[in-house]
């Protein structure tokens, strides 16, 4: 595997434009989302303590992103736990450690803040992702469950 040199960072409103891309790789049957409202909703994300976007950035091309959100809670000493999602890395980056290393700095991140876990769901049945997860540290020791919201609802 080769691995490229890049930096990870909190994701600032002037890399909408490059999140917008990797998430149009992440679930490219979603319509796209216009740069005026992406700004709307990520200064919306970004007021909600505890959430980060993370990314990994070679050069100006941002590389990987995860979204990380801490969470308070009432059970383990009030300890809060933590959820990581849209991990997304662009295919020309994929297999060259920047999700891995995106990761490891969101479970890092929650780690300093306290928390007594870090969860992260994936549709994905591909082996080779499962492995990765696993190789970041992850136990598929528990059944996830989801609803969504049906578009006749």
């Amino acid at each position: 595997m080769a691995v490229d040199a890049f930096d990870i960072r909190p994701a600032t409103t002037s890399d909408l434009p490059g999140l917008l891309a990797l998430y149009r790789q992440l679930n490219p049957e979603d319509p796209g989302l216009p740069l005026s409202l992406a700004t709307e909703r990520f200064a919306e994300m970004m007021s909600h303590p505890g959430m980060t976007v993370f990314t990994s950035v070679s050069g100006e091309t941002l590389t990987s992103t995860a979204t990380l959100s801490i969470l308070p809670n009432l059970t383990r000493g009030g300890k809060p736990y933590a959820l990581i999602e849209n991990v997304v890395t662009d295919t020309r980056f994929r297999k060259r450690g920047h999700a891995g290393a995106v990761i490891r700095h969101a479970v890092g991140h929650a780690w300093d803040k306290g928390c007594f876990k870090v969860m992260l769901l994936t549709g994905s049945q591909d082996p080779a992702t499962l492995k990765f997860y696993e190789g970041c540290g992850f136990v598929q020791n528990k059944t996830g469950f989801q609803i969504r919201q049906s578009a006749n609802i």
